[in-house]
């Protein structure tokens, strides 16, 4: 029974075109989630599901495998990550034998350190019920005192008895920090969801997260890693 990383990385991307191999602070993009794979020292392969030849060979290149190709109908902009990694597992199982455990780590998460990596793995090892154990992180703000915009262009509260609250005073709340998602082979087969009572939650914190889907989202990440490297000693990576 081998333990293995998957990460998505199709060629297709229309907001940050050919975002998984463009250059991110010294690096391609793919080459930081790649990096903490193998750093966290847990897995028996590293694996890219790709349709593309280019990131394909840029896998290998940084100590991953690209053994097959995934096919166009889960290579599109509608395609979620649970079937992507449902279909290269079944390629595993059918050419390399049984998993224990798998996780899908994203393309397009530089900031991913291997301490969390192992820390999933522990919590699906210790936990018999749990079918998933994946990154979160808290919202900077209360979400129980948010606002939405009404379509006159006047604002409401989504809870309005929160209005009068003090923030410290409201529930925190969480959310999906985008980077990675350990689970057992029969659960990312059954394509029923992650945020579910049988996951657990890796808590992140919030100066580790950033998603990555726009040109702006990019340079914020890119600010953000740089002051984090240079806030580090010598040798740590980030």
């Amino acid at each position: 029974m081998s333990i293995v990383a998957i990460i998505p990385a199709r060629g297709g991307s229309k907001r940050i075109p050919r975002k998984n191999l463009r250059p991110f602070c010294g690096k391609p993009m793919l080459a930081w989630s790649i990096e903490a794979a193998r750093a966290a020292r847990v897995f028996d392969s590293i694996l890219v599901s790709t349709d593309d030849e280019e990131i394909a060979s840029l896998a290998g290149a940084h100590g991953a495998e690209a053994p097959f190709r995934r096919p166009a109908a889960l290579s599109d902009d509608h395609t979620p990550t649970l079937p992507v990694i449902a279909h290269a597992l079944d390629w595993v199982r059918r050419n390399r034998g049984p998993v224990s455990f798998a996780c899908c780590i994203y393309a397009t998460a530089p900031f991913l350190q291997p301490q969390f990596l192992r820390q999933g793995l522990r919590l699906l090892e210790s936990h018999a019920d749990a079918e998933f154990a994946f990154s979160v992180t808290s919202y900077d703000f209360t979400i129980f005192r948010s606002l939405k915009l009404n379509s006159d262009g006047r604002v409401a509260m989504y809870w309005p008895e929160n209005e009068l609250k003090r923030s410290q005073d409201l529930p925190e709340a969480w959310h999906d920090a985008g980077q990675f998602y350990w689970g057992r082979p029969q659960a990312f087969a059954a394509h029923q969801g992650v945020f579910t009572a049988s996951s657990y939650p890796v808590i992140l914190p919030r100066h580790l997260v950033q998603d990555i889907d726009t040109p702006e989202d990019w340079q914020r990440a890119e600010a953000m890693f740089s002051a984090l490297r240079q806030s580090q000693p010598a040798g740590q990576n980030a």
